[in-house]
């Protein structure tokens, strides 16, 4: 005979989503880093992404991002949608208005409004910057951060055009490249760009040899969408962390 049992239920904790693009390999390991110790709830959505990265084909992704954050549940608190040069392309206000038709009450943010409010809370307006990406992607990236009033001092990148093998490049790699572009450069600030690009297990040692703050695509978002569920005592890796936003809009 079957009983019938009374349920009981919690209400909704801060939630948090992730919109992950179908190639990347990077984004959701590097945040569980972050969230899961915290016990924080993060959720995902994949949104299709073609392998080769271009301006053109980054464009493409507008018209998914509704579908992928029609996938997340209806109660989500803050959504990131995770690609630094996909969010500069297609525009930080139009990837909030796309996500916001399905989940009206999110917030909505991208690695590109993260790094610019990361760099803000740090007084950086002088940056190194590497990049995986081939330079049609680097330069729409590099004037988007000029009209912040954030100045490219010094760049690099690894020239990679292929989204999967960007995420095979090793965070001993992405090391040496950045202490490579900001050797003897007036800069306040590192800043290696691509949610595919690992980084998290070489922040604090960089840091600590650069002697100036090392931000990276992944690292700012998560630390933005963090402060805009009102989360921000959440630790992690890096100067960052110990970093409140001067404002969260």
């Amino acid at each position: 005979m079957s009983q019938r049992l009374s349920p009981a239920f919690d209400a909704p904790d801060n939630t948090l989503a992730l919109i992950v693009l179908s190639t990347d390999e990077s984004l959701e390991p590097e945040a569980a880093q972050i969230c899961t110790p915290a016990g924080i709830r993060l959720l995902h959505s994949r949104i299709p992404s073609l392998a080769e990265v271009t301006p053109e084909t980054l464009a493409t992704m507008a018209e998914h991002l509704p579908a992928a954050a029609a996938l997340l549940p209806g109660h989500v608190d803050v959504v990131g949608y995770g690609c630094t040069s996909g969010a500069t392309v297609i525009g930080p206000e139009r990837v909030a208005e796309l996500v916001n038709g399905p989940l009206p009450g999110a917030r909505v943010t991208n690695p590109i409004t993260a790094v610019e409010t990361a760099l803000k809370a740090l007084g950086a307006r002088r940056i190194a910057y590497v990049s995986p990406y081939v330079a049609s992607v680097t330069a729409p990236m590099r004037a988007h951060l000029a009209r912040a009033g954030v100045e490219t001092v010094a760049e690099g990148s690894f020239d990679v055009g292929h989204d999967p093998d960007v995420a095979r490049i090793t965070e001993a790699a992405v090391a040496a490249g950045a202490e490579t572009v900001a050797s003897g450069q007036a800069v306040d600030a590192v800043f290696v760009s691509c949610t595919n690009l690992r980084s998290f297990g070489i922040i604090d040692a960089l840091e600590a040899r650069l002697g100036l703050p090392v931000i990276s695509s992944n690292l700012a978002l998560i630390w933005h969408m963090l402060h805009l569920a009102g989360l921000g005592a959440t630790p992690g890796p890096g100067r960052l962390f110990a970093t409140r936003p001067s404002e969260i809009a």
